[in-house]
């Protein structure tokens, strides 16, 4: 059963252009936050901090013995969610590391089961982990050491210490930012009035005036984005919404995404056909920049109208992607939505235009809109196995052919648009597998 609530972004923004002064002194805390944040990544986003990151206080307890809030002169309601902003990048880090390491040691044949079970182990335990790469005692009690013993007996513990030093050497990245655009704001460092929002500054007891262009107020940390080139500012506020109940939206229905064409149904309805228009247009526009760009890149043109105009470019794509994703749910009605598992991103063609075309297909972004908006509806987001989706005949499910956006099969006679047909398989896998899972349970 979904959750009777999720977490959406909402947007806020200045209704008048912010004036300089006050932009400049949301730049200089936006600035200070950066500095905090490269300080936290270069002192504990190494190896030998990783004892400290879990729950954080330790780092907390240091960070209020530094005197870098007071070299600063940045409140508190900043220095500290700045630090643990940093934290949170770190730990995200090292998530990817120990992902990447274990798809290392999965992919070695070198490696007997036994090495493989105790590494796989070894990045599970916080507490081994550490002690591996810093070569430190290891203190385990209770079924954690028994287990750990068990699988020790087995290998070579100094060949596997070595072993998995070797590989988070290689696999990690100590974050780092080179942005200064913006800062997270805690309760105690806003407040809404006026039809506007008042955000405390480094001055004690200031605070300066944002008016904004409605008159919701929040009482959650939010984030503010800087936009000192256009004199404006944008609050973004996770807020807790409702989830909404559909008893009218009973259709199961299978889908296929495309690159000119952002959905197709399995009733051959489809969704997005100026998608490939919007995506050329951006292709096409940031192609010209970077050959102009490369042509006078020695008279040091400015960048800032470039990512101005390309935000743009981007913000009016995903407002089409988004408008169009709406319009299918409230047309199609689903209960369920069956999307096949998109393959990896393949080799380059012989064409650059084209090449360059997909690299700005919005595939990920349209994958992650579509899969927010179905759990603020309460509609199941089924995604099936992708393999031979395409050349799968939905009517007798033998093998078929492509010819151009044609599918034809040559046992039972099918032909239809190859997209429909690949909804149409889309929906009976995950027809398929709903059934497979009733008869389970």
């Amino acid at each position: 059963m979904p959750s009777e609530t999720i977490c959406k972004i909402v947007h806020q923004y200045n209704k008048e252009p912010v004036a300089g002064e006050i932009m400049e002194k949301l730049q200089e805390i936006a600035a200070d936050y950066s500095t905090v944040k490269n300080y936290v990544y270069r002192r504990y986003g190494g190896v030998r901090s990783l004892s400290k990151l879990y729950p954080g206080y330790t780092v907390q307890n240091e960070m209020t013995r530094s005197s870098l809030r007071q070299d600063l002169g940045l409140p508190s309601v900043y220095f500290y969610l700045a630090v643990f902003d940093a934290l949170a990048d770190i730990k995200k880090q090292w998530a990817r590391t120990r992902t990447q390491v274990l798809k290392n040691i999965n992919r070695n044949e070198d490696l007997s089961p036994e090495e493989k079970h105790f590494l796989r182990y070894l990045l599970k335990v916080n507490n081994a982990l550490e002690s591996a790469l810093n070569e430190t005692p290891l203190n385990l009690t209770g079924d954690v050491k028994r287990q750990y013993d068990l699988l020790l007996s087995k290998v070579d513990q100094k060949k596997m210490e070595h072993y998995v030093s070797r590989q988070v050497r290689k696999c990690h990245v100590r974050p780092g930012t080179d942005k200064a655009d913006g800062f997270s704001l805690s309760e105690r460092a806003y407040r809404y009035g006026d039809h506007g929002i008042y955000i405390s500054v480094k001055e004690k007891r200031k605070r300066i005036f944002i008016p904004l262009t409605d008159k919701n107020t929040y009482t959650r940390q939010m984030y503010i984005k800087l936009y000192p080139e256009e004199s404006r500012v944008e609050l973004k506020i996770p807020v807790d919404v409702a989830v909404k109940d559909h008893p009218d939206y009973t259709e199961t229905v299978g889908i296929s995404m495309g690159m000119m064409t952002m959905i197709v149904t399995d009733r051959g309805h489809r969704y997005g056909e100026e998608l490939g228009i919007y995506q050329g247009r951006l292709s096409e526009w940031i192609q010209e920049q970077n050959r102009v760009y490369s042509r006078t890149r020695e008279a040091n043109p400015g960048r800032k109208k470039y990512y101005a105009k390309k935000q743009r470019l981007e913000e009016q794509l995903h407002s089409y992607i988004n408008q169009e994703l709406n319009k299918f749910l409230r047309t199609e009605k689903p209960k369920i939505v069956c999307i096949p598992k998109l393959p990896a991103p393949g080799p380059a063609g012989p064409v650059k235009k084209i090449n360059h075309q997909s690299t700005m297909w919005q595939r990920g972004y349209i994958r992650n809109r579509l899969a927010q908006k179905c759990r603020e509806q309460s509609i199941e987001l089924t995604e099936v196995f992708g393999k031979d989706i395409s050349r799968e005949c939905s009517s007798c499910g033998s093998a078929g052919d492509k010819i151009g956006e044609i599918f034809r099969c040559p046992h039972c006679g099918y032909e239809a648009d190859r997209k429909v047909n690949a909804a149409r398989n889309a929906r009976k896998r995950g027809e398929l597998s709903e059934s497979n899972i009733n008869m389970k349970s």
